[in-house]
């Protein structure tokens, strides 16, 4: 059975269009939001009068603070590990992201909020000699007239497409073929099988979210920028979907693991709400192994395994033998998180029984 990236994600997807394993209006108004970035400081802060002590490092309580337990230097991982972090999943108690940010030198965690009204993508290409040439094409100037002047100059879209709630793709801009019709992309779908998409898109890009949101009392929308991330060449997302091969049957060399974080439900919808995903090598893991939560936390199966988990594997088989030394103290700490967890519940039981 695959492995997923939490404890629920391990479930068969249904199915999902093939690709290749290389491959895999209104004015609106652009606000830009923090990237989430984890605080160097080890002090503890009273979050509020009336709370806990809470570690600003690993957000956990003071009394459980995980950062005395991880080793110090980081690891310096060759292998850069990106996650993309549902936004409900960030205080969760047993969420294990925090231990990868604090254990690894080369992390990203980028938060991602479902689509409940509509958000759209736009997609820069990292290679110059792809960038198209605005004077000559118009649809390029159609793509730029929807966004403001000053994104103009920031952002050189190359595809740009609309979805609306669970993926449902409305509209699809390719830019990249406007001054070749005879090559032109009418669909996404289309895009995975082109040569656009093997010769350019595994070079690496950039890709923009805006979610779009009704405004009140006027005709206006309002679009707020959630996340602008550069996917560079060797990144492949760790997916169990229909097209993935074993993590250790890759042939290409992997500089940038893809993760997704939350629970089974909310890692399929951010996947489906980002489809730029689909256009990355997929691969999964394939142990028979349980997971060091599974006392605390609902595990369907063996082998769904949380997010740090999923990465200490999947690491083991892409990256250097360098990579290998450290990697169990991550999932000693993440032990040690279960175990507190446990004696938490068992407290609260202990408590209720006597009232």
């Amino acid at each position: 059975m695959p492995v997923t990236l939490r404890a629920r994600i391990g479930l068969q997807l249904g199915p999902i269009p093939q690709f290749h394993l290389f491959l895999n209006p209104s004015t609106n108004k652009i606000i830009k939001s923090p990237r989430i970035q984890t605080l160097n400081c080890r002090m503890v802060t009273q979050a509020g009068s009336t709370k806990r002590p809470t570690c600003p490092s690993c957000s956990k309580p003071a009394r459980i603070c995980l950062c005395s337990r991880l080793r110090a230097p980081k690891l310096d991982n060759s292998v850069a590990v990106t996650v993309l972090q549902h936004s409900l999943e960030k205080n969760h108690p047993l969420n294990s992201t925090r231990i990868a940010t604090l254990g690894f030198k080369n992390v990203d965690v980028i938060t991602v909020s479902d689509v409940n009204f509509q958000a759209r993508f736009f997609m820069r290409l990292l290679d110059a000699r792809c960038s198209v040439d605005r004077a000559e094409s118009d649809e390029t100037h159609h793509v730029f007239d929807e966004m403001p002047s000053r994104e103009i100059n920031d952002f050189s879209t190359a595809i740009s497409l609309t979805i609306g709630k669970y993926g449902d793709i409305s509209s699809f801009i390719d830019c990249t073929t406007a001054r070749d019709k005879s090559q032109e992309i009418m669909s996404f779908d289309e895009l995975f099988a082109s040569d656009i998409a093997f010769d350019v898109i595994k070079k690496g890009f950039v890709v923009k979210k805006a979610h779009t949101k009704p405004s009140e009392g006027n005709n206006e929308n309002k679009e707020i920028e959630e996340f602008e991330i550069t996917i560079r060449p060797g990144s492949v997302l760790l997916f169990p979907s229909e097209g993935s091969v074993d993590v250790g049957d890759l042939n290409i060399e992997v500089k940038n693991l893809i993760v997704l974080d939350g629970t089974w439900a909310k890692a399929k919808r951010m996947y489906y709400e980002n489809p730029w995903l689909r256009l990355l090598p997929h691969v999964k893991l394939d142990l028979d192994i349980s997971s060091l939560y599974s006392e605390v936390r609902h595990q369907p199966k063996a082998g769904y395994l949380s997010t740090i988990e999923s990465i200490v594997y999947a690491m083991k088989a892409v990256g250097k033998e360098d990579d290998y030394e450290g990697l169990g103290s991550l999932l000693d700490v993440f032990e040690s998180m279960v175990g507190d967890q446990r004696r938490c519940k068992d407290e609260r039981l202990s408590k209720a029984s006597q009232e």
